[in-house]
């Protein structure tokens, strides 16, 4: 278990580096075109704060492993109490697929939050 926690947080920080160092190439490039339009300056907006680049990626891995988790311990105490009781497994079943997606809703729905730091 812990070598899982130590590779996901080493995927973690790369990611970071990668994103931050991939939006530095994106920001540094020459402009060709100086006229800009409304709609490209509300598209793509200037200039953001580093610490928003780097927290954002960890924000949505925090969001992603805390979703897997919680699933993972619905579907763990889902099958300990149908081996406890096999003749109650049909509504276990049902309650933690509900739980689960309720779970994967909640996750999806803060993903998009966070992925939405990277547009305002």
């Amino acid at each position: 278990m812990k070598k899982i926690v130590v590779s996901l947080m080493i995927l973690m920080v790369l990611s970071v580096f990668t994103m931050a160092a991939a939006q530095e190439k994106t920001t540094t490039a020459p402009q060709q075109n100086t006229a800009e339009t409304a709609s490209d300056k509300a598209a793509a907006p200037a200039g953001k704060n580093p610490l928003q680049v780097l927290l954002i990626p960890f924000g949505c891995g925090l969001v992603v492993i805390g979703g897997g988790l919680a699933i993972s311990r619905i579907g763990a105490a889902a099958v300990e109490s149908m081996a406890r009781q096999p003749e109650t497994a049909g509504s276990i079943q049902t309650a933690m697929i509900l739980a689960a997606a309720l779970v994967e809703g909640a996750t999806l729905f803060a993903l998009v939050i966070c992925l939405l730091g990277y547009i305002f």
